[in-house]
């Protein structure tokens, strides 16, 4: 058996095991949550947005994502397997921890923001430096940088990749589709090997599991946990397939949610006004009397052209593939 063939075989039965244990993880966690009335507390944004409703469903969907990481991991216990799991794993350590907070507390804060991002930094500096010694970083295919620059700019990703999908998993499928597309952008762009191919099946069949659970209307959120392992998986699959880079048209719509609270932010607190009715921008839409369904299908509609149109130009211009 070659090994293209055998990398296709682990890839079908990873992402079935995948799958069909997602599902079941998945209604396990409702079920349980429900019967120990594990809530949490949703923030108010205003008319048209139903916290009301949300705040009675169960949370923390993302320990599902775990648990399919570590019987990944358990399956090929390498160097390998253990540096790309070992950062989704982390970073949904860090968003557990604000998940749990918010639940134990019945409160819609968990961590605060500096102890969050300082959370996250240190996590992604430790893991980046690994990654550096143990893979080496690559910004794009045969484009030679100086550790001084791939070092900053890999760590920067990192950090802004978790909390540009959580900023983005805000609306029932959107943060759980956007990453599904994200995920066939970077099959695309990305070398394939075996181990990567058989990560992409286990995280598309973790995903697509959850997604069951999470379309309109949700039965479960994937909570800070799911955010922060799916934004630590994007950035350890570029890592491994060498060209971090690709980060850029599979986070377009990550990108775009980040930068509009980042601008809020930015407008707020030095000019006091507001450039957006509510940010992050899905709900800016909301509040303008958009329907949520209408908002996720159209920005995943946006997601798919954006992630395709400069993944193209990539191509083209950079030989990202």
């Amino acid at each position: 058996m070659s090994r293209t063939v055998a990398g296709m075989g682990y890839a079908l039965i990873g992402g079935t095991l995948s799958f069909a244990g997602g599902v079941v993880l998945q209604h396990i966690l409702i079920r349980v949550q429900r019967r120990l009335r594990m809530t949490q507390v949703q923030k108010s944004y205003g008319i048209g947005i139903d916290s009301h409703i949300k705040s009675s469903t169960p949370t923390m969907g993302g320990i599902a994502f775990v648990v399919t990481a570590l019987i990944a991991l358990g399956a090929q216990f390498d160097a390998e397997a253990f540096l790309f799991w070992g950062l989704p794993i982390a970073c949904a350590v860090v968003g557990f921890t604000d998940d749990w907070l918010k639940s134990s507390t019945r409160s819609s804060e968990g961590l605060t923001s500096l102890r969050k991002l300082t959370a996250q930094t240190l996590v992604a500096f430790f893991w980046v430096t690994w990654a550096s010694l143990q893979k080496g970083l690559v910004l794009w295919p045969g484009l030679e940088c100086a550790f001084g620059l791939t070092f900053p700019v890999t760590l920067l990703a990192a950090v802004g990749t978790m909390n540009a999908v959580n900023v983005t998993d805000g609306l029932d499928g959107l943060a759980g589709g956007a990453f599904m597309i994200s995920l066939s952008v970077l099959g695309y762009l990305l070398r394939g090997t075996d181990f990567l191919s058989a990560a992409f099946a286990v995280l598309v069949g973790a995903a697509a599991s959850f997604l069951l659970y999470n379309v309109r209307p949700a039965r479960i959120f994937m909570g800070d946990t799911g955010s922060h392992f799916l934004g630590g998986a994007l950035v350890a699959l570029c890592v491994h397939g060498g060209a971090v880079g690709a980060l850029i048209p599979a986070g377009f719509l990550f990108g775009i949610e980040l930068f509009s609270s980042a601008i809020q932010i930015i407008a707020i607190r030095k000019f006091n006004r507001k450039i957006f009715k509510f940010a992050p921008l899905h709900h800016h839409f909301q509040r303008l009397g958009w329907d949520e369904t209408t908002v996720t299908s159209r920005f995943l509609i946006i997601h798919a052209t954006g992630a395709a149109f400069l993944a193209a130009l990539g191509v083209q211009i950079l030989g990202l593939r």
